[in-house]
C-alpha cells in the first residue's frame, strides 16, 4: 500500500508541477496589486499563512471525512511556511495539497463503491453528533468505511423523513423508499467524485482558485479573486434586463441546487411545473450538451443556464415527494424584477408613497445615464402627482451596489452639502458632496432597513440620519463601510481580476458604521435578526474607528423625533404580530445557539430530529403570511402601462401580495401619519 501511494504521489507531482510557475506568477501579481492599492495592506507573514492554510483545509474537507489525522499532520508542516513560499516565488507546495486531495478522493470512491451494494443497518446504536464549531481533523484510516456508512445512513434517513410528516406512512413504505434513496445518494456521491477525478486539471484549477481567493480575503472579507467569467457574472448581477428562465436558484444545506423563487410572468412560472425547493438534477441544451448537477462544476452549469447563446434549456427536477420530471424552457427578455426600483401608493388614514430599491444598480457599461437614482426620481414624480402625504424608501435586504448612485440618491433628499467622507490607504480624505441645490422630494420620509441592508444602502441611510432628513426604521444594518473596485492583475492580459477594497467611507460626523451598522431611530422586531451573518462575523473585517473631518453640514432640527419614537414604541408593544415575532425569535435563537444533541441512526430518531422544528416553522410561516392592515395601489401612470404588459401584470400582483404582508411598511405608514397629525 505504501508503494502504491508513493507511486501515485510521484506521478501527481510530475503531472501538476508544470503549473507552479503560473500559480506563483498570479500570486505575485496579486500581492503586488494588494500591497499597492488595498486600503489597509497586510504583510505576507505567519498570520497570513495560518489564515490561508486553515481556510484551505477547511474548504477541502469541511465535513472532516476525507483527510486522516496523519495526512492532515503531514500537511501541517506548511501551516507557518506558506508566506515564505509565496515571497520566495516557490509554489511547489501546491503539489502536495493536490496529491493529498486526489488520494483522499480516490479512497472515498473505493469506499463508496465497496459499501453501495452492502445492506445498511438501521437498528444499531450508532449516532451522529453535530456542532456549531468545526471538528478537529481526527479521522483514523481504519474508521473511514464506518464514517461513510454512518454519513450515508443519516442522509438516507433524513431524505426519507423530509418526504412526509406522517411517520406511520413512511414506515409502511420504508423498504421501497430506502432502496430508491440509497441508489440516488450513492450515484450522486460517486458521480461527484468521478467528475472531479476524470479531468486532469480540474483538481488543480479548483484548489488554485480556492487558495487565491483565501489569499485575498485575508486582507479583508470583501477582497476576492475573479476569473474573467466570474467578473462578467458579478458585473451583470447589477444589470436590469436580461434573457432569463424566470428562476432564481441557490444551494440547500446539502449543496444541491434548488429553486428559491419563481419569477411571476417568466418562462418557468408559465409552465406551472416548478415549486420552491425543487431540486435541479440535470441541465441540458438543444446542442447536445448535458450536465448532471451533482457531477458538474457550478461554473459549467452556470455557463449553460445563463449564457444568452443557450436560448432553449431543459431542466430535470426532483419534487418534494421524490417524483422526477423534465421541463423544457425557452428564455425570454425580462426585466430583472429583483433589481429594479418600483413604487406603490400605501394607504391607511394617510396616503403614503412607497418606493422599493432592491439594489443600487448602475449602468457600468456607460451606454446610458440610467441607474437606480434616476429611476427613483421618476417614481417620486409619479407619486407626487397622487398627492402623497409622506414617503417610505425601502432598503430592506438591499445588499448595496454603486456608491455613485447612493450619492445621487442622497442628493435628492437634501438641499446641498457633504454626504460622506472617503478615506484611502494614505489617510487622504475626500468629502463626497451633493452639489445640486434643491431636492427632488421635501416631504416627510421614512427609510426601512434590516440586517441585510449593506454598503451603499448604509451609505444612503447614514446621510439621511445625519441630516435628520428622515427617520430610519427597522433593525441594525450589516455594518459594511468599505468600497471595492475590480482591477485586472495584468493590464495587457485581462484574464484574472481581484475585487479589492480601496477605500473606507465615514459618516460626515467622522464616525463609522463599520462593524456596528446603522442603528435605526426606531427599532422594530425582525425575524431571524440575531442569526443574520453581519460584518462582525468575519475574521478579517476592519475595526470600527472615528476620524476628525473637515466636512461641514447643517442638520435639520430633530423637533418631532422623540414624539414619533414614543408613539411608535407604544404601538409596537401593543402589536400582536410584533409580539409573535419576539416569541418566535426566542425559539429561533435557542435553536441556532444551543448545542444540538447527538442523533441515533434509527429512523424514528432521525424523523423526530427532522420534524422537531415543524411547529416553529409553521409559526414563522403564519407570521410571514399574515396580511397587514393597509391598502396598496398603483399610480395612475403605472395602471395605464400595466394594461398592455402581461408579464408586468403578474409581477405587479406578486409584489403587492408580498408587500401586503409587511408589518414594517404598516408601521412606517403609521409613523408618517403621526407626523402629519402632530404638525397640523
Amino acid at each position: 500500500m505504501k508503494k502504491l501511494s508513493l507511486a501515485f504521489l510521484l506521478s501527481t507531482f510530475s503531472l501538476f508541477g508544470q503549473n507552479d510557475a503560473k500559480t506563483c506568477e498570479t500570486l505575485s501579481k496579486m500581492n503586488a496589486l494588494l500591497q499597492r492599492v488595498h486600503y489597509q495592506p497586510k504583510p505576507v507573514d505567519d498570520s497570513l499563512s495560518v489564515f490561508v492554510f486553515d481556510g484551505f483545509l477547511d474548504a477541502l474537507d469541511s465535513n472532516r471525512n476525507l483527510f486522516t489525522k496523519i495526512e492532515y499532520d503531514k500537511l501541517c508542516k506548511h501551516r507557518l511556511q506558506l508566506d515564505n513560499y509565496i515571497l520566495q516565488n516557490n509554489c511547489s507546495f501546491m503539489n502536495e495539497f493536490v496529491a493529498a486531495y486526489t488520494l483522499a478522493l480516490n479512497r472515498k470512491k473505493k469506499v463508496l463503491e465497496k459499501i453501495q451494494n452492502e445492506p445498511l443497518d438501521y437498528n444499531s446504536n450508532d449516532s451522529v453528533k453535530f456542532s456549531k464549531k468545526k471538528f478537529a481533523f481526527d479521522l483514523v484510516a481504519t474508521d473511514i468505511e464506518r464514517v461513510w456508512k454512518k454519513r450515508i445512513r443519516y442522509d438516507i434517513l433524513e431524505d426519507i423523513s423530509k418526504l412526509s410528516s406522517n411517520l406511520d406512512s413512511l414506515r409502511q413504505n420504508f423498504s421501497t423508499l430506502e432502496k430508491a434513496t440509497k441508489i440516488k445518494l450513492f450515484e450522486a456521491n460517486l458521480c461527484q467524485v468521478n467528475s472531479i477525478l476524470e479531468t486532469k486539471d480540474r483538481i488543480e484549477s479548483e484548489l488554485q482558485n480556492t487558495f487565491l481567493n483565501l489569499f485575498c480575503t485575508y486582507f479583508d472579507p470583501h477582497s476576492n479573486y475573479f476569473s474573467l467569467a466570474a467578473k462578467s457574472s458579478f458585473m451583470s448581477g447589477l444589470s436590469t434586463s436580461t434573457l432569463s428562465l424566470g428562476l432564481n436558484v441557490g444551494f440547500n444545506e446539502k449543496e444541491e441546487i434548488v429553486v428559491q423563487e419563481i419569477v411571476p410572468g417568466g418562462p418557468a412560472a408559465k409552465t406551472g411545473k416548478f415549486e420552491k425547493d425543487d431540486i435541479i438534477l440535470e441541465v441540458s441544451n438543444t446542442k447536445g450538451i448535458s450536465y448532471t448537477v451533482s457531477c458538474s462544476s457550478i461554473e459549467k452549469i452556470g455557463e449553460l443556464i445563463f449564457l444568452d447563446s443557450n436560448i432553449d434549456i431543459e431542466l430535470t427536477v426532483q419534487k418534494k415527494n421524490g417524483a422526477i420530471t423534465t421541463v423544457f424552457l425557452r428564455k425570454q427578455v425580462m426585466k430583472a424584477t429583483d433589481n429594479v426600483v418600483y413604487s406603490y401608493i400605501a394607504e391607511k388614514e394617510s396616503k403614503i408613497g412607497y418606493i422599493n430599491i432592491p439594489s443600487f444598480y448602475s449602468n457600468f457599461d456607460g451606454n446610458s445615464v440610467q441607474g437606480c437614482a434616476d429611476d427613483v426620481a421618476k417614481e417620486i414624480v409619479k407619486l407626487q402627482k397622487e398627492n402623497i402625504k409622506g414617503l417610505v424608501i425601502d432598503l430592506q435586504n438591499n445588499g448595496g451596489g454603486s456608491i455613485e448612485e447612493a450619492i445621487k440618491l442622497a442628493g435628492m433628499f437634501i438641499d446641498i452639502g457633504p454626504v460622506s467622507v472617503l478615506v484611502d490607504s494614505k489617510a487622504n480624505q475626500t468629502i463626497l458632496k451633493d452639489f445640486n441645490r434643491g431636492s427632488v422630494y421635501n416631504g416627510p420620509l421614512v427609510v426601512l432597513i434590516n440586517g441585510n441592508s449593506a454598503s451603499a444602502s448604509e451609505f444612503f441611510a447614514a446621510a439621511i440620519q445625519d441630516y435628520n432628513r428622515g427617520i430610519i426604521v427597522g433593525s441594525t444594518s450589516l455594518g459594511k463601510a468599505t468600497m471595492q473596485s475590480i482591477l485586472p492583475l495584468d493590464e495587457k492580459n485581462q484574464q484574472d481580476f481581484i475585487k479589492v477594497t480601496i477605500e473606507k467611507f465615514y459618516r460626515i460626523t467622522g464616525e463609522s458604521h463599520q462593524i456596528k451598522g446603522i442603528i435605526p431611530d426606531i427599532l422594530l422586531p425582525v425575524l431571524f435578526d440575531s442569526v443574520i451573518p453581519r460584518e462582525i462575523s468575519y475574521k478579517t473585517a476592519f475595526k470600527n474607528d472615528v476620524i476628525t473631518t473637515k466636512a461641514r453640514f447643517s442638520p435639520l432640527p430633530r423637533t418631532y423625533f422623540a414624539q414619533l419614537t414614543a408613539l411608535s414604541q407604544t404601538r409596537v408593544q401593543a402589536n400582536v404580530r410584533f409580539s409573535e415575532i419576539n416569541t418566535a425569535n426566542e425559539q429561533i435563537n435557542a435553536l441556532y445557539n444551543n448545542p444540538k444533541k447527538p442523533t441515533r441512526l434509527v429512523f424514528k430518531d432521525v424523523f423526530d430530529d427532522v420534524h422537531e422544528i415543524d411547529t416553529l416553522w409553521e409559526k414563522v410561516k403564519k407570521i410571514v403570511e399574515s396580511e397587514s392592515d393597509f391598502t396598496l395601489s398603483n399610480t395612475s401612470y403605472d395602471l395605464e402601462n400595466l394594461k398592455f404588459d402581461t408579464f408586468q401584470q403578474e409581477s405587479n400582483a406578486y409584489k403587492i401580495k408580498n408587500l401586503k404582508n409587511s408589518p414594517y411598511l404598516e408601521e412606517a405608514i403609521a409613523i408618517l401619519h403621526d407626523y402629519t397629525t402632530i404638525t397640523k
